[in-house]
């Protein structure tokens, strides 16, 4: 399924390539400064195997044509570590790697982003979530809390006239802080490292 979900981003990418744009200008003062959206990996809702009950919206501002400010409340559950990239790594699914349960996190990030170059954006995101461990009989056996980094690229394209816009990207994700995690989902999570390089990105939105 994740596969799928990669698939689809690429193929919206190649479909809206001619309709390609510049990033709002700066002395342009006619642009939609407010935005909402979310992201195409709602669809790994879909599968059969491991859904991870996603739920992201984000709430965006243009300060300027070139800086942008976003909220992103969001929750999930995953029951392998983050370490494990979860497209690349052959490891992610494993049973062996599995926790004995899963993660549930509640989480609201911010993110800055600084366009570059017409479309291309970089992206610093920053999530402090809070986490509720749950075993495999379904029983709550600990609360935690961690924070979230994410340092994203990505290119911004408009569509229909600016009313909606794509940006497909890729990222680096850090896990910089959280406190101790259960026994049995320490061992498994402290053999993966704090960082995951490559990580695609596909976001939407909808400008007003």
């Amino acid at each position: 399924m994740k596969k799928q979900i990669l698939w689809i981003g690429l193929a919206l990418v190649l479909a809206s390539s001619l309709q390609v744009n510049a990033q709002y200008d700066k002395q342009d003062s006619t642009y939609k400064r407010w935005f909402i959206g979310s992201t195409v990996f709602l669809l790994g809702n879909l599968s059969t195997t491991n859904p991870p009950d996603f739920v992201q919206l984000n709430f965006g501002y243009r300060i300027t044509g070139k800086d942008v400010i976003t909220l992103e409340p969001k929750t999930w559950k995953y029951a392998w570590p983050n370490g494990i990239h979860p497209f690349l790594n052959k490891s992610y699914g494993k049973p062996e790697e599995k926790f004995p349960g899963y993660v549930r996190e509640y989480g609201v990030s911010v993110s800055y982003q600084r366009f570059l170059l017409k479309g291309l954006y970089a992206e610093l995101n920053v999530m402090p979530t809070w986490q509720k461990f749950v075993d495999d009989d379904g029983k709550k056996i600990d609360n935690g809390f961690q924070i979230f980094n994410t340092y994203r690229v990505g290119y911004h394209i408009k569509l229909f006239k600016d009313r909606f816009f794509i940006q497909p990207s890729i990222a680096i994700t850090h896990r910089p802080y959280h406190t101790k995690l259960p026994n049995g989902f320490k061992q498994l999570d402290d053999k993966w490292s704090k960082f995951v390089f490559g990580e695609p990105g596909f976001h939407f939105g909808f400008n007003f």
